[in-house]
């Protein structure tokens, strides 16, 4: 019956790409009876609860073969109609033409980006060793579940997937196993035309467990996947060797079947070769419905036998059930903001080392809060002091250790994200955001909430030159949507825009913070100086009742504009400076709010050290940006504020000039 399972699969996922006229249907074919036996006798889920924790999470890697997705949950008894599927890629449907996390459900994440699952697989099957060190007790193991990735040729070439699968040898991750669907075909054609690796050497020096199987051979593949279950001391790649188009007379082992519709002719050749009505579409014979339906009745057995198991753990064990509970809705303490900014530093001090004072106060409280960096803690200051690191084999800390894998990082955290129980922060200079950038805007697309830190925020950090002074990195991401791109002035906005990404359950946030010291604007912190912060931009300071000009800033430069203030204070003119920690969020306010702060009768000046274009919808043709327009130099802080214009005097004497001629 499993073969005949993947024949239908076949079928069913060249009917959706012929009817969009648009996909991908040589990677289904090719993967079908993989997916057949995987689906049928190992993964473990209950379509009726399809967000329940201990589920087998399975990840399609190689997200354009998405029909195949859709068709196994359809045939397994998740919410996905028959409707949907003829829907595919169509305006408001579920069956996007990639997998997007949040329109369907058994859609653990948005693929497509090759490369990302695989990563993302590692994020949840380090979350999962995680989860079950916190909760597991001896003989109740309410987390014990596997991660389960299919990935293509194209994964494994991009190299966010190999700096993932380095640190899941390096961890020891056994829960998770990698299906290597290598069919030797990608878009340009034969791989060997880019790509001669030894895939199993490769694996195997990064501790891995390999294995390689016919991909095509029904008992081989449960063979290989009841031995890669048994084994749990290492991640484990099965290398499947199968022909793309599998099964399509014509289109078998073709290039031209990865990205385009079979053709109707080509379709009806291949049911009818695998004895399926040749001129009848989206066919499931009602051997294979009942069959289908038959293995997710087992399955619910042993879902139920772990709701047992669940309920014995959570009456024996209330204080770890309360915590799991806490976990799973992300429940943060009343009183949280108070605490993060009591005692807050009152000298000069760089916003990372704020972020990283306000890391240990929010951790004592917040016991999901997990994270760390790209081989860069000693700079990023986003180590939690009482707490241990997650190491091979021993996941009970909460300090994690990415390596000098910047991309990796960004997509293991929203693995770690996507998982349910735990919030990630990673941190890394803000230059090297663009390493990351790919993960950045899938968390976004996603709405996770995940926190990245970026440090080392302008041309101020200064010896190290252009190549670590970011200029276009802030307004860069500031153009991402859904992504909170907040860049705190001093140590009270820093726990403002930290209390609001541990609140943020929708989507992620990036703190852009200083390496330099900056003068603390706020010299004894209120909740309601935290609330001012929070609504993305307010009014730091008036130099008067009736202002000449409003002064908006970001960061390290609203230190400057208040300073340029009082400069100009002497001369007769009034100054309001109008600190904008966040963009996003103050576009985010009512007009009302926002003319109050920014009248619309005023000229406006922005200033900050980034290529600052973004701030033109302040200005409106009533004032001037003075920003970075080329790269920056290699010479200490204090020269490359004089030669590019950002002391308190330069900023003056244009804003004192621009009046004089206005």
């Amino acid at each position: 019956m499993i073969g005949q399972l993947a024949s239908v699969l076949r079928a069913l996922a060249a009917d959706i790409v012929q009817k969009a006229n648009s996909g991908h249907p040589g990677m289904p074919l090719g993967t079908a009876d993989i997916a057949s036996v995987l689906w049928s006798d190992f993964l473990l889920f209950n379509p009726d609860d399809p967000t329940w924790i201990n589920r087998d999470r399975f990840i399609l890697s190689a997200g354009h073969g998405s029909s195949l997705l859709y068709s196994l949950l359809h045939l397994f008894g998740y919410e996905v109609a028959m409707e949907d599927l003829k829907s595919f890629r169509q305006w408001g449907a579920g069956t996007a033409g990639h997998p997007e996390y949040g329109h369907l459900p058994g859609v653990e994440c948005t693929t497509g980006p090759l490369g990302q699952g695989v990563a993302m697989g590692v994020g949840m099957a380090l979350a999962e060793k995680m989860a079950a060190e916190r909760f597991n007790v001896e003989g109740h193991n309410i987390i014990d579940h596997n991660i389960y990735v299919l990935a293509g040729d194209g994964c494994l070439m991009e190299g966010v997937s190999a700096e993932a699968s380095s640190l899941a040898g390096h961890l020891k991750l056994g829960n998770l196993t990698l299906l290597y669907d290598s069919n030797d075909i990608t878009i340009e054609g034969n791989v060997n035309l880019a790509f001669s690796d030894d895939t199993k050497k490769r694996y195997e020096s990064y501790g891995w467990k390999a294995y390689e199987a016919d991909g095509h051979n029904i008992e081989e593949i449960f063979a290989v996947l009841q031995e890669a279950s048994e084994y749990k001391d290492a991640p484990k790649i099965i290398i499947f060797k199968t022909h793309i188009a599998f099964g399509a007379p014509t289109k078998h082992d073709k290039a031209s079947s990865h990205g385009s519709p079979l053709g109707e002719a080509e379709i009806q050749a291949m049911k009818k070769a695998l004895g399926l009505p040749e001129n009848e579409t989206f066919y499931i014979p009602e051997a294979v419905k009942s069959f289908c339906k038959g293995k997710v009745e087992e399955k619910k057995q042993k879902y139920l036998g772990w709701l047992k198991k669940f309920d014995e753990w959570r009456i024996n064990y209330p204080e770890k059930a309360a915590q799991l509970e806490k976990f799973m809705k992300k429940e943060l303490p009343e009183d949280l903001a108070e605490k993060m900014i009591a005692d807050l530093q009152c000298k000069p001090e760089a916003t990372r080392v704020s972020s990283g004072s306000i890391i240990q106060k929010a951790a004592a409280e917040v016991d999901f809060m997990v994270g760390g960096s790209a081989d860069l803690e000693p700079s990023v200051k986003c180590h939690i002091k009482s707490e241990t690191s997650v190491l091979p084999g021993s996941y009970s800390g909460r300090n994690l250790h990415f390596g000098i894998r910047e991309h990796a990082m960004g997509a293991i955290m929203n693995g770690i994200a996507l998982y349910g129980m735990f919030v990630p922060y990673g941190a890394t200079f803000l230059v090297f955001s663009d390493y990351m950038r790919g993960a950045v805007r899938l968390s976004a697309l996603m709405g996770v909430q995940v926190v990245y830190i970026f440090t080392h925020d302008s041309i101020f950090l200064g010896e190290d030159g252009p190549t670590h002074q970011p200029i276009e990195h802030i307004p860069s991401l500031r153009l991402i949507p859904g992504l909170s791109v907040i860049r705190p002035a001093d140590a009270l906005e820093t726990a403002a825009a930290w209390f609001y990404a541990l609140k943020r359950k929708d989507g992620p946030t990036a703190l852009i913070l200083s390496r330099q010291n900056l003068k603390q604007l706020h010299k004894d912190p209120s909740i309601d100086d935290l609330n001012k912060a929070s609504m993305g931009g307010y009014v730091m300071l008036d130099g008067g009742q009736n202002p000449d000009a409003v002064i908006m800033a970001s960061g390290s430069e609203v230190s400057l504009a208040v300073a340029a203030s009082e400069l100009l204070y002497k001369d007769g003119v009034n100054i309001r400076v109008v600190s904008v920690p966040s963009v996003e969020l103050f576009e985010k306010q009512s007009e009302d709010y926002k003319k109050s702060v920014v009248p619309d009768n005023l000229p406006v000046i922005a200033v900050e050290a980034s290529n600052s274009r973004d701030w033109d919808r302040f200005i409106k043709g009533r004032g001037f940006v003075i920003g970075m327009t080329s790269f920056g130099s290699s010479a200490p802080s204090e020269i490359l504020a004089e030669k590019f214009g950002f002391t308190p005097e330069a900023i003056a004497d244009k804003i004192r000039r621009y009046l004089i001629e206005k």
